[in-house]
């Protein structure tokens, strides 16, 4: 068996696991379900899943820090695919330079207390830089600069919790 099929197996059974999972979120009190299944090394699902009014969303983790996206991830905000001029007051996380939260947790602008930020505004930074860090289930997920820039914004506040989809900061 091949690990491609192998893999399909997974990305299969993962699928229909997270509808499971939406569906007994929609269908109890629950307002959050957050799963961790470890198949390998470095073969991991991390799901989850936060009920906003009637709508559930859900976010899925890369499986290793320094893989590439996984092609079976949370669709990105329209806002990120189409960027479009906006004004000072629109939603921040339409801006064309806005850096979002791929996932649930809570957002830590340096690596530890007390110590510098990772970057400030006005900072210039590379693409891969880290901008922050997102804390989710005990794991420090290192948030990296999509782009080379300039960061002209930073939304959150150390400490503070996130949302799939939140904007962080802005870079440009």
């Amino acid at each position: 068996m091949s690990n491609d099929s192998h893999h399909d197996k997974h990305h299969e059974g993962d699928v229909a696991f997270i509808r499971s999972l939406a569906e007994l979120l929609n269908s109890s009190e629950l307002n959050e379900i957050q799963v961790k299944r470890e198949y390998g090394e470095h073969d991991r699902l991390t799901v989850s899943l936060t009920k906003q009014g009637k709508q559930v969303v859900y976010a899925q983790s890369p499986a290793a820090p320094s893989a590439p996206a996984p092609q079976a991830s949370a669709p990105a905000p329209a806002a990120a695919t189409a960027p479009a001029p906006a004004a000072a007051s629109a939603d921040p996380a339409s801006l064309p330079g806005a850096v979002t939260s791929p996932m649930v947790g809570t957002a830590y602008l340096s690596a530890e207390p007390g110590a510098a930020a990772f970057v400030t505004v006005g900072q210039t930074v590379a693409e891969g830089d880290t901008l922050m860090i997102v804390e989710a289930m005990k794991t420090m997920n290192h948030i990296p600069a999509p782009r080379a820039g300039t960061v002209r914004r930073i939304l959150v506040d150390d400490g503070n919790p996130v949302e799939f989809g939140t904007p962080l900061m802005i870079v440009e």
